[in-house]
């Protein structure tokens, strides 16, 4: 973490400096907006969070409830999520109040006893070492609460506005051409699943709010979606299951452990809850008839209890609380569009949709809120350049272009995984093979499997094979390194902050003397991206976060001999980040480990963390034209 560079602090150095709209934001919901949320669960939340970085963008975020959300839908943090967290600051602090997952329990009927249940297998989480970061269990509550607190602290001091409902939108022409009607609500405390406690809500009057983009994360009901003439199309599957988070006193000796059961009564899917004490449990309620017409969604809490207990046997399940529980059936579904580009006025996109609004799926695979969040962080930096005047307006189109690949292959592996949760054990073709399929698709699930193919962002794999380990299009994979100022042992990758910035990592040859020659030039050539699109009088890596990954080992590398570029001025008092130079560890080299080529590359990421391009370091030119994709002249 890096303060006092704009003078000594001595109160909470996460609180950033306010800017811009943050030094005197309204407290009232304004008449206009930049970007207007509809929603604030975990996509809206995190886009807000996102544009909460960009201080001359107005963000406004409504939601219909009274204040904070109390019981969370979703709870299953893939490791792709924590990565986020740590760009947002507060992974460690989320780790250590979650439940962290550390290998699944697959229990089966015993072959001597069908009618009860034996422990038949156990396997790691992550048997591969996918990430450095776990896989935990937390209220979807509290991810809120951590986003919302990033934004309140982010020079744009963003924040929510409860007690909004949306209504209907227009898209029209003008500096804000989105007209926005809400209604003011009161009493309303349930969102999503928990939509049933919103019949003691009460209506007031209405409010207009004129916006130049809008985004709909108002869930799978969306009517933003709505608004725009789009749709959720799928298919639903005809087996029900019951959900419930309970607080229970059981004989069954894995209760603290992930576990998935199959018996003859049925299937559980259980997951230990944060706290020590809490579990959620997913139970299998059978095939449901076409004309059921969703009776089973009134399926009584002891009946769920009861069935519970019956696939449990010879253990038992007593249970003392039940904070919450629902019942669903399983459906995935994908909307037609995520923009409105196809009917606006002048064909661009003005309204966005994100998160449930545009996928849904089952619970079981603990995707929704992952990918809903990596939706409004897609998107939200995005924006922000934009209307930044960083990038051009054609940079929005990508988004719905990038997400809904993600969205059709994540409900593609959910239908495949939900049949198999839903199997009964004489079904399935051999006794592990819900076992090896849960092994084989980890990299999917864990949140690693996006990759973004060629755009104004993504460069083409011409020289991919510099850095084969590094794939364009793919999350940028952090190994540990040395940072040569202060010799602390940090992961590369972990220095990537949700600031709105470009990473570019030059990777340096031999004897460095190329990377000297690509030092001087992003500092002297009118071709350099730091010299074509920093603004004046910002700080050099204000938009590039340039940093050196040298060859020799950390006290062998002399910080005094390198280029200025990596040793820039910073903040108001021109102080000097030595956070820009790392060194290669012996015996854990980053060259080997993701196969860089020792004459040197520059890899290009994302602020989203996606690698954007690998080019070679004897070309600087080379950087210069694709950033000039993104870019405009400033």
């Amino acid at each position: 973490m890096q303060f006092h560079h704009h003078g000594y602090v001595s109160t909470d150095p996460r609180v950033l400096p306010a800017e811009g709209v943050g030094l005197n934001r309204p407290e009232e919901l304004p008449e206009e907006a930049d970007v207007l949320i509809v929603g604030s669960g975990p996509a809206g939340i995190v886009a807000a969070a996102q544009l909460a970085q960009f201080p001359n963008v107005v963000t406004r975020v409504v939601e219909r409830r009274d204040s904070r959300l109390v019981l969370g839908q979703a709870d299953g943090i893939q490791a792709r999520s924590v990565e986020t967290f740590q760009a947002f600051g507060f992974a460690k602090q989320i780790t250590d109040e979650a439940y962290q997952i550390t290998e699944t329990n697959f229990w089966t009927p015993d072959p001597e006893h069908p009618s009860q249940i034996v422990r038949s297998s156990v396997t790691d989480d992550d048997p591969a070492g996918i990430s450095e970061f776990p896989h935990l269990i937390v209220n979807q509550a509290r991810v809120i609460d951590y986003f919302a607190e990033y934004a309140r602290r982010a020079p744009a001091r963003g924040d929510i506005d409860y007690g909004y409902e949306f209504e209907d939108l227009e898209v029209g022409t003008g500096e804000y051409p989105v007209t926005v009607t809400l209604r003011e609500v009161t009493g309303q405390r349930g969102a999503g699943i928990n939509a049933a406690e919103a019949d003691s809500a009460t209506e007031g009057g209405t409010r207009t709010v004129r916006a130049k983009y809008v985004i709909g994360a108002d869930g799978a009901r969306s009517r933003v979606r709505s608004a725009i003439g789009g749709s959720l199309s799928g298919s639903t599957s005809l087996h029900a299951w019951g959900v419930m988070d309970v607080l229970a006193v059981t004989d069954f000796p894995d209760i603290r452990k992930k576990c998935i059961i199959h018996s003859e009564a049925g299937s559980i899917l259980h997951i230990p809850r944060e706290g020590n004490h809490l579990c959620r449990i997913y139970v299998d309620l059978g095939e449901v008839a076409a004309e059921d017409g969703k009776k089973v969604r009134s399926t009584p809490l002891e009946e769920i209890v009861a069935r519970a207990n019956a696939i449990l046997s010879p253990y038992t399940l007593d249970v003392r609380d039940v904070p919450w529980h629902s019942v669903y059936e399983v459906g995935h579904r994908l909307t037609d569009r995520f923009d409105d580009a196809e009917t606006a006025p002048d064909g661009k996109g003005r309204v966005f949709l994100m998160g449930d609004a545009c996928h849904t799926h089952s619970a079981k695979a603990g995707q929704g809120m992952n990918v809903s969040m990596q939706d409004g962080w897609n998107l939200g930096w995005k924006l922000g350049y934009v209307l930044e005047g960083r990038s051009p307006e054609s940079l929005l189109a990508t988004y719905s272009e990038e997400r809904r690949v993600t969205a059709k292959n994540l409900i593609d592996f959910d239908k495949e995984w939900s049949t198999l949760m839903a199997k009964k054990p004489e079904e399935f073709d051999s006794p592990s093979e819900l076992e090896e399929f849960y092994v084989q698709t980890a990299e999917f699930p864990a949140g690693f499997m996006t990759e973004y193919t060629e755009s104004m962002l993504t460069s083409d794999h011409e020289h991919q094979a510099l850095a084969a380990g590094f794939p364009i299009g793919k999350r940028f994979k952090s190994v540990q390194t040395t940072r040569v100022a202060d010799a602390v042992q940090v992961h590369l990758g972990h220095h990537h902050r949700a600031d709105g910035r470009y990473r570019v990592y030059a990777f340096a040859d031999r004897s460095g003397e190329q990377l000297a020659r690509w030092a001087e030039w992003m500092l002297e050539n009118e071709a350099s991206p730091i010299r074509r699109f920093t603004p004046a009088g910002a700080d050099i890596d204000s938009l590039f976060d340039v940093k050196a990954v040298m060859q020799q080992p950390h006290r062998e590398v002399h910080i005094e001999e390198l280029s200025k570029l990596f040793l820039p001025a910073s903040g108001l008092l021109g102080m000097t980040d030595y956070e820009k130079i790392y060194a290669a560890n012996p015996g854990e080299d980053i060259f080997d480990i993701r196969e860089i080529s020792r004459d040197g590359v520059v890899v290009v990421v994302r602020p989203d963390q996606y690698v954007a391009a690998i080019l070679p370091l004897a070309a600087p030119e080379a950087l210069g034209e694709f950033l000039g994709q993104t870019f405009l002249e400033r």
